[in-house]
Parts: C-alpha cells; sequence; structure tokens
C-alpha cells in the first residue's frame, strides 16, 4: 500500500471520522482534559456503580500472591491498587496507560496511599506492550479499549505477553439488553453526562466524545468473537446492569 493510501485511512473518533494517525492525539486531548476530575466523574457519571463492576474484575480475575498483572489504559489506579494487595509483597502490578496525565494521577495516588514496593508505572500503547512474551499472569484493561485505534492488533499484543494460561479481562461499556433501558441510557448519554462534564470539569466535548465511543465499541457478542480471532480461548462476557457493561474473560492457551 503506498504512503498515500496510508494517509487516506480513517477510523471513528466518536461518531467523527479521523485519520488513522491522528486518532491517538485526539483521544489523548480527551484525557488530558479529564485527568484531573476523572475520579468524581466516574462516581458522579455511574452513582458509584463503577466500584462494584471493578470489584467483579477482581474477583474473576483469578490473581494470586506471586502473580505479575498488567493492568492497561489503568488510569488513576483503583484497580491497580486492589491488585496490589493480591499479588503480595512477591508479586508485581505494572499500572501501564499511554497517557502522561492520567498515568501522573495513579502513580501520585498509589504513592499517597503507600503503594510503592510491588508497583511500577509504564506510559505504553496496548497496540505494542514493551513487554516481553510470556511474562504476565493476568491483564486487565478497564473502560480502554474502545479509545484502542487497532483493538484487533492489542487483543493481539495482549495474547503474545500472557503467559500460557493467562488471563485478560476487558471490563468496557456494552450493549443494554432490554430496549427501555437502552433508550433512557442514550438520554443520559447524549443530553446528562455533557452537562455533567461541563459542570465538573467545564469540558462538555470529552464526555460527549466519550458517549459516542461507547457507541462505535463492539457489541457483547462481537467483542467475544474477536477476542477468539485474536488466539484467546474460552472466551466469554458477563453483563452487568443490565449490559450496560460488559466484562469479558479469555484465556492463553
Amino acid at each position: 500500500m503506498s504512503s498515500e493510501q496510508d494517509a487516506e485511512k480513517t477510523t471513528h473518533f466518536g461518531f467523527s471520522e479521523v485519520a488513522v494517525e491522528k486518532k491517538a492525539e485526539r483521544v489523548a486531548d480527551v484525557f488530558h482534559s479529564v485527568a484531573a476530575k476523572y475520579d468524581i466523574m466516574n462516581d458522579l457519571m455511574s452513582g458509584g456503580i463503577h466500584r462494584l463492576w471493578k470489584r467483579t474484575t477482581i474477583e474473576l480475575s483469578g490473581v494470586r500472591p506471586g502473580h505479575t498483572v498488567l493492568d492497561i489504559a489503568g488510569g488513576t489506579g483503583d484497580l491497580s491498587l486492589k491488585f496490589s494487595r493480591l499479588v503480595g509483597e512477591q508479586g508485581q502490578v505494572i499500572l501501564a496507560d499511554i497517557n502522561d496525565s492520567m498515568l501522573k494521577v495513579g502513580r501520585d495516588r498509589l504513592i499517597d496511599r503507600g503503594i510503592t514496593s510491588n508497583i511500577c508505572f509504564a506510559q505504553a500503547d496496548a497496540q505494542f506492550l514493551p513487554f516481553a512474551d510470556d511474562s504476565i499472569d493476568c491483564i486487565s484493561i478497564a473502560f480502554g479499549l474502545r479509545n484502542v485505534t487497532d483493538k484487533d492488533l492489542a487483543l493481539r499484543s495482549m495474547l503474545r505477553v500472557l503467559k500460557p494460561g493467562g488471563r485478560l479481562l476487558v471490563l468496557e461499556f456494552s450493549k443494554p439488553k432490554n430496549p427501555l433501558l437502552a433508550k433512557v441510557y442514550d438520554t443520559y448519554s447524549f443530553q446528562v453526562l455533557p452537562r455533567i462534564g461541563k459542570l465538573v470539569t467545564d469540558d462538555a466535548d470529552s464526555y460527549r466524545y466519550l458517549a459516542e465511543s461507547i457507541r462505535m465499541h463492539p457489541d457483547q457478542q462481537t467483542l467475544k468473537g474477536m477476542m477468539g480471532d485474536a488466539g484467546f480461548r474460552h472466551c466469554q462476557y458477563y453483563n452487568m446492569t443490565g449490559g450496560i457493561v460488559a466484562l469479558h474473560r479469555g484465556i492463553k492457551g
């Protein structure tokens, strides 16, 4: 393919189309904008239910003392904090995020809580993970996969670094199963959420993008199929809050 053809390749940024090479930059701008108040917005957006979604993720992770866990798009460190307690002093948690603003917030938060001995930080792109083959026991990516430009490439990258028998957990907004719930959810996402973003962060556009990115993300069955195509085995998903959120799990054979 010629360089001219490469330049013409586009992907979605919310409901808009942008050049492939521009998406990461556009997503980075969103998270630079919201990083400082990301936790507050999570609580406001979900009514605190995101904590239950993350608790379920931890429970299904199978993480034990001594394990190495990679928390991709780890943001402000919610999952990393919990994983650090599970892996203990002999284990390690790697909090990774492509966005340096989010990574700094997560690092400061964990250090403030005294979590330093078994955790490290890496600015990393999920599509090109800078870790050795077969080196990670468990990978989590919570509310981050939908922002990745090439999801198939990212899934293959995650498979590569997992140890045989290692688990991938993808926690992400998905498609509600009940039509009435879906209608209410749409109204909330496109009418209420940007207004909350404007009030709290003075940035309605970033939260409008986040709502749009959720709608463009693959539904439950499609993502399950993508994980299988990437090479994961025993792929399954668990709907939460009526399918507003789904937790996908796959195992490296």
